[in-house]
């Protein structure tokens, strides 16, 4: 072979064919792998910076499934969530249903005071009474005397007058021994000591009649004033009484005090009964005193107060009664009597709520996915990255009745009052409120790993098409490569045969 010697020409177009086949060869490969770059050889520096992004894809792509399975951990426990949010209302709707049930006694504890005269409702200390103003008719006569054998003598020469809350009442001899009460005039021969009493009553408007008590007079008042007594004193000597202003008597209530011991979990009571600041005097003021006790009261015709405590405290006996009012001395209240049907009703309903927490509890434990249950307590630890540097950690909590500040109800114990069911419903209400955080806060950190969970893949499909930017063919430029090549290799065969056909030429010259 060494002895061949080829022509310029030949040798040209051979070579020329020969990078042509190289060149044809690479765009074929490149158009069959679809890569420009498919070893480090081809191009170093894209090679390795495509393989390197292609990797960080791959590894934040193995991310993803620990990312997904926490977005089901937590929708796991946001079900679990709204499960517990409807069985807490279930409830309270069966604590509601106590609240709404005949009280479960037949008689409540309850004490009742003695009658205090004259009280009502809007005045418990009852009426303000007048010292009566007692006088001696001078010559003893008997009711049936008239008045002026009622005194010493017939009027002296003029006129004598009693003078009863400034207005006054006149006796004269002259015209007909006559006296003028009011405006109306008696006859001395004919009035009686009794027509002298209905004047007074009548000036004074009286509610307790003036009367002759023996040789006695008796003046009575109206019962919120005092009786004001004045006239001329030899008037005023005849019928024994003196000039002067009674004096009132206080109400029996009236600065006394009433304690009451704490009730049924409640305040207890100490008032002081008046008109003054702070002190009691109406029916309402004295309701509005005991609410705080889990007690309530009320007053007969007859001015007895009764205080018996309240629904909410039905189970309760009214505490030691102390003070110094005496109607209510030595009162000590007995213990209510449970009606049992009542009773039974009230017992169905710690049942029902004690299934409701079993529920709580089963559905509090169901709630996982894939081992972990943040409503159990376990906490989701996330990776976000391929570094390990970016990471969420979900602290789980524990949702039992126990966790959520519920338990488990005794019959004939609880739900026996109002107050027992009003304690449940506070503390389910409490539940709620917390269920409602906590699905706050797992919505909050479900949409941080699913905006996390579409970054990644995002990030994945940059990565992966800036690694295919720096390795991938155009197949449109490969191909019409692939074409020019061809044509390209096709002449230089035809080139090559011309010149090897020039030689041939030559060696049929020699021959």
């Amino acid at each position: 072979m060494s002895g061949i010697v080829l022509s310029a020409a030949v040798r040209q177009n051979l070579l020329s064919l020969q990078s042509t086949a190289a060149l044809l060869a690479t765009t074929q490969n490149n158009l069959a792998t679809g890569n420009k770059v498919n070893t480090a050889l081809d191009n170093p520096t894209e090679f390795f910076t495509a393989q390197g992004l292609n990797n960080r894809a791959s590894d934040i792509g193995n991310l993803l499934d620990s990312i997904g399975n926490g977005v089901q951990v937590l929708q796991a426990a946001n079900t679990g969530i709204t499960s517990l949010s409807a069985l807490v209302a279930n409830a309270q709707s069966i604590a509601n249903q106590v609240l709404q049930s005949p009280v479960g006694y037949s008689t409540k504890s309850n004490v009742t005071s003695a009658a205090i005269s004259g009280a009502t409702a809007n005045n418990l200390l009852g009426p303000n009474t007048n010292a009566l103003v007692t006088g001696t008719v001078v010559t003893g006569a008997a009711t049936t005397g008239t008045l002026l054998s009622a005194i010493t003598s017939a009027p002296v020469a003029g006129t004598d007058n009693l003078v009863i809350d400034g207005k006054t009442i006149s006796f004269t001899s002259s015209g007909g021994n006559t006296f003028t009460a009011n405006g109306e005039a008696l006859d001395l021969t004919t009035a009686t000591v009794g027509d002298l009493l209905a004047a007074v009553d009548g000036i004074t408007g009286a509610t307790t009649p003036s009367t002759l008590n023996g040789t006695k007079l008796v003046l009575s008042t109206g019962t919120t004033t005092p009786l004001v007594i004045g006239g001329l004193a030899g008037t005023l000597t005849k019928f024994g009484l003196t000039a002067g202003t009674t004096q009132l008597i206080a109400p029996a209530l009236q600065g006394q005090t009433l304690t009451i011991g704490a009730t049924g979990g409640g305040t207890a009571t100490s008032i002081t009964f008046g008109t003054g600041s702070g002190q009691i005097s109406s029916l309402n003021a004295l309701n509005t005193a005991l609410a705080a006790n889990n007690l309530q009261a009320s007053i007969s015709t007859s001015g007895a107060i009764n205080i018996v405590t309240s629904n909410n405290a039905a189970s309760a006996t009214i505490g030691t009664i102390g003070g110094t009012a005496t109607p209510f001395a030595a009162l000590a209240a007995g213990a209510p009597v449970a009606d049992p049907n009542s009773q039974a009703t009230r017992v169905g309903l710690v049942a029902q709520y004690n299934n409701v927490l079993q529920q709580i509890n089963t559905t509090a434990q169901d709630s996982s996915f894939n081992g972990i249950n943040l409503l159990n307590g376990d906490t989701l630890n996330l990776t976000f990255d391929e570094t390990g540097a970016s990471k969420l950690a979900i602290t789980g909590v524990t949702f039992n009745d126990a966790g959520l500040g519920l338990s488990t109800l005794t019959a004939n114990v609880d739900f026996l009052d109002s107050n027992s069911a009003n304690k449940v419903l506070s503390q389910l209400t409490a539940a709620s409120t917390t269920l409602r955080g906590e699905a706050s806060n797992l919505g909050s950190n479900l949409s941080i790993v699913q905006i996390r969970q579409d970054f990644n893949k995002n990030l994945i499909n940059v990565l992966q098409t800036g690694a295919s930017n720096l390795t991938l063919a155009d197949a449109n430029q490969e191909a019409a490569n692939s074409q020019a090549l061809s044509t390209r290799q096709s002449i230089a065969v035809s080139a090559l045969a011309l010149a090897n056909q020039s030689q041939q030429s030559v060696l049929q010259l020699l021959r």
